[in-house]
């Protein structure tokens, strides 16, 4: 389930079954031209569905591109209209988010569900540096508020370690936690928790996030405490300097496509 929701939200046709391949056939492929004049949204089967000069949006999986909420749809359309003489999926990040819940994630939540859960098993805040000082204290003023706030509001005790040695979490945190997850299991909402799991390696800032515990910017900051203390003892590249750009852009459309589902 993983490898399928990565290829997805990636924007990956399963063209062939060899992902070297698969790389080899998008890189080929040119991007495809702008052919409509505009996009909107339009009631249709108890849902918003995108249209394109009036007609439906369909999937990669050719399944009808409807979401639950006006405002949801909204978002993947405004993406449409923002594009200019070519279509560039990377560039469309909700869009590729509304393409893997409906043609994946809808057909088994609960692989889903589970893959977070292990991520929540363990959660990147339970890792503790020992060292140097200032690392450990950027660590407890961005991690702890979000352990407590688990402890509180759902029930989840996590153990903390020290380095990388697997530290095993209560059974009962995680039930818990796997509960508080059931009742958020509709395919959008559970895509953009998964997304923004993924992407900064923590159930718990998703689910903080999502409870409007933690704004965007902070989970993002608080993802990024090793990384960032690194940076400013060795500095950084260009690339990487792209590659969390990109990665930031996914997630702030993964926090987007939750606002939009809520109203």
């Amino acid at each position: 389930m993983r490898d399928m929701l990565n290829d997805i939200e990636q924007g990956i046709h399963l063209s062939d079954p060899d992902p070297v391949r698969r790389a080899q056939i998008q890189m080929r492929a040119p991007l495809p031209k702008r052919f409509y004049s505009h996009a909107a949204v339009t009631r249709r089967d108890g849902g918003f569905a995108v249209e394109l000069d009036g007609k439906p949006v369909r999937t990669p999986g050719r399944n009808l591109l409807a979401l639950p909420t006006e405002a949801a749809a909204e978002l993947v359309a405004a993406e449409f209209e923002a594009q200019k003489d070519v279509i560039d999926p990377v560039a469309m990040p909700v869009l590729r988010l509304v393409n893997t819940a409906i043609d994946g994630v809808a057909s088994d939540p609960q692989a889903v569900l589970e893959d977070i859960l292990r991520f929540a098993s363990s959660d990147m805040l339970c890792y503790r540096a020992d060292g140097p000082q200032g690392l450990v204290e950027r660590q407890n003023r961005h991690w702890d508020k979000v352990l407590d706030w688990a402890q509180a509001a759902i029930g989840a005790r996590l153990n903390l370690a020290e380095g990388v040695m697997h530290v095993e979490q209560p059974r009962e945190s995680i039930a818990v936690l796997g509960a508080w997850l059931a009742r958020r299991n509709d395919p959008f909402r559970l895509t953009s928790l998964h997304v923004m799991t993924s992407l900064t390696g923590s159930a718990l800032l998703a689910l903080a996030v999502e409870a409007a515990e933690l704004d965007a910017e902070n989970a993002w900051l608080a993802a990024h405490v090793d990384e960032d203390w690194q940076i400013e003892q060795w500095g950084q590249d260009a690339e990487a300097v792209a590659r969390r750009s990109q990665r930031h852009r996914d997630f702030v459309a993964a926090v987007n496509l939750l606002d939009a589902l809520a109203g």
